[in-house]
């Protein structure tokens, strides 16, 4: 774990503290216990786990770090990755966890409470779904994603959760400069407006990460997100 304090003190300038380490060295350990018998992520051995989910994760507060949410939600959050992380970091912060699958939204229940998280929630349900909840339309400072989509069509299921003046940020790889060029007429469709793409690189990862960032400048009209399934099938273009 020494390597990934390091890591993060080299990247966010950042020294974590010793209960974040120990909040971090239980999340590990479980999810390492849980992935022998559910088989919740493709990563199964501990340094990757470090370098390619937590230190991934909270490479999100180089942008973050901007702008601190009160409100965060964290779309197709998977087991946890990157808000449980991002929590760990802004214990302040409310965070919402969305999650279809229910064998990660239960490993995310469990991590919260061994880790006696506070102001989280988690959520099963699709993204189309959640963004035409009333309790959660439009009421995010930031949402974000890691792996879930195509940046067009993630737009569609992030932009209608975050209040105007709020903002996305999405998580991609070698395909992020592409991604974003793509998404920039859906974006203005839904309200938003692409401010940039930070392009970083990971100890232990060999492509390029990009964390790309789309500003909602105006509300998304009520027709969007549209039906489960639809956003997929027919991205906006």
């Amino acid at each position: 774990m020494e390597n990934l304090i390091q890591q993060v003190q080299a990247l966010l300038g950042i020294r974590l503290s010793t209960r974040q380490v120990s909040a971090l060295e239980l999340y590990e350990e479980k999810l390492l216990y849980w992935n022998e018998r559910f088989n919740l992520t493709a990563i199964r051995d501990s340094q990757g786990i470090r370098t390619k989910h937590f230190l991934d994760s909270l490479s999100c507060y180089l942008v973050l770090r901007e702008s601190i949410p009160n409100r965060l939600v964290d779309v197709g959050t998977g087991a946890g990755f990157p808000g449980i992380p991002l929590k760990i970091l802004i214990p302040n912060m409310q965070l919402t966890l969305v999650e279809s699958v229910g064998k990660k939204v239960d490993f995310c229940r469990e991590i919260i409470n061994c880790l006696n998280l506070e102001k989280v929630e988690v959520i099963q349900a699709r993204a189309e779904e959640i963004g035409q909840m009333p309790q959660h339309r439009e009421r995010y400072d930031w949402a974000v994603a890691r792996a879930v989509a195509n940046l067009p069509v993630l737009t569609e299921y992030l932009l209608p959760l975050v209040h105007v003046g709020g903002s996305i940020l999405s998580q991609k790889g070698e395909s992020g400069p592409a991604e974003a060029h793509a998404a920039e007429h859906p974006a203005q469709l839904l309200g938003g407006h692409l401010r940039y793409l930070k392009k970083l690189t990971l100890t232990g990862v060999v492509e390029d990460r990009y964390l790309i960032v789309i500003d909602k400048v105006a509300t998304t009209p009520p027709q969007y997100p549209r039906r489960v399934g639809l956003p997929t099938k027919k991205p906006l273009v």
